[in-house]
């Protein structure tokens, strides 16, 4: 709580300052930014960080033209559809950037002569670091790092970075060790991941999928069990060799890590009168939603509980949660989602995870945050299910104090980033 208090203060003291600097700021008319993306599109919440920014950009930027470069090779057609559908003018290249400044696809060229910025958005470490390095150093152009956790996967994105306009991280463990370890980018802060902002939404899809599965607004809530480490040898266009120790880990662990979700489950059905839908973030969880969690209820629970056993989009995964009383996930991005549309969100993390997690403490979700390594935490967990399916009301008034928390932060970080394309 004292570090929560202490952060909104220095936020509040930072937007003060940040308002009489820039008051007399105007965004050029032709600015330019090229998003460098989509990660992977396996993961609707690595799926959300697209959409989040062009939204910020919409709002605070309005007069900015935003151009998205697709970090993944792969990019679906229906991905393609679900962004033209929100963002009708939103312009995609292909393509990627030699060390020398060579694009290997004439549009790329265009959009980088065209950018007046080069920013990396939200993701697990600054993936697009090299792209970056040449975008600055072979054309001379600024660069920003918008929402990203730093240190991991060996990422030599630590030269980069200080050499950037701006630099926000998700969570204040990656922004306190990148201080330490000497990074210094002209502006350097917390910063939300850009997928609090997403807000694609597919009604038809939502309500047609509750409809078959008998779930009515406002009487279900949701949750997503995880592996310990994603298996992503199963993600079809990654072509990743089966990984014997990564596999043996996630086995090891499904006992531990899901029986309090089981326990959960089985006090909501049967001490309220709510149902529980099952669903996944990545596509790998979608079978152990049925094979490691529903398989294990009581047979008086299951009548009461729904597994989706089919894909979605962010669009309909958000639409659905907006109808939910919240979600309960063992996955970060759906409760980033859900805070960022006002919904309680409960979150599990562990030591194979990275520090995003902690980003719940910095916007006042300390009590909605598990660490599953810990056995006390393991013991409040069920508890605390409990009581936001059962105090709806309660839960909502402290998700919209988070929420925000968030949407303040965001205004300032995105004052930011137009100062950087002046």
């Amino acid at each position: 709580m004292k570090l929560h208090n202490h952060l909104k203060r220095k936020v509040f003291a930072f937007g003060i300052i940040l308002t009489i600097f820039l008051s007399g700021h105007t965004l050029k008319k032709d600015t330019v930014i090229l998003l460098r993306s989509g990660w992977q599109v396996e993961n609707i919440g690595d799926i959300a960080h697209t959409p989040g920014f062009l939204a910020l950009a919409e709002q605070y930027m309005p007069q900015a033209k935003v151009i998205f470069w697709p970090y993944y090779s792969y990019l679906p057609d229906n991905d393609v559809a679900m962004l033209k559908q929100r963002f009708p003018k939103m312009v995609i290249v292909r393509g990627s950037l030699s060390s020398e400044g060579v694009a290997s696809t004439p549009e790329l060229a265009a959009a980088i002569k065209e950018a007046t910025i080069l920013i990396n958005n939200s993701g697990p470490a600054t993936i697009g670091w090299a792209d970056l390095t040449t975008f600055h150093q072979v054309f001379k152009k600024p660069i920003g790092v918008y929402g990203v956790t730093y240190g991991l996967y060996g990422t030599p994105e630590k030269k980069i970075l200080s050499d950037a306009a701006f630099v926000f991280f998700r969570d204040t463990a990656s922004l306190n060790r990148a201080k330490q370890e000497g990074i210094h980018a002209k502006v350097m802060e917390w910063g939300p991941d850009a997928a609090f902002a997403t807000d694609v939404e597919d009604e038809n899809k939502a309500t047609a999928f509750l409809k078959a599965n008998n779930l009515a607004d406002g009487k279900f809530i949701c949750c997503i069990p995880k592996h310990r480490m994603t298996p992503v040898w199963l993600h079809t266009h990654k072509n990743k060799p089966f990984d014997k120790e990564r596999n043996a880990r996630n086995e090891a662990m499904k006992a531990h890590d899901h029986a309090p979700m089981i326990e959960a489950i089985t006090e909501i059905v049967r001490q309220t009168k709510l149902k529980v839908l099952i669903v996944h973030e990545d596509e790998t969880q979608m079978p152990i939603g049925k094979d490691w969690v529903y398989d294990h209820l009581p047979n008086d629970v299951k009548p009461r509980v729904v597994w989706r056993s089919a894909g979605w989009l962010t669009d309909e995964a958000i639409s659905i949660y907006k109808r939910s009383v919240g979600l309960f996930s063992y996955e970060q991005h759906s409760p980033i989602m859900c805070v960022g549309h006002g919904i309680s969100a409960i979150l599990v993390r562990w030591e194979e995870q990275s520090t995003k997690g902690y980003m719940w403490n910095t916007i006042g979700l300390q009590d909605w945050l598990f660490d599953f390594d810990k056995e006390e935490d393991i013991k409040r967990f069920v508890p605390a299910v409990l009581d936001m399916a059962k105090n709806p009301a309660k839960a909502k008034t402290k998700v919209r104090k988070a929420k925000k928390f968030v949407e303040q932060k965001q205004k300032e970080t995105m004052k930011i980033v137009s100062l950087a394309c002046s």
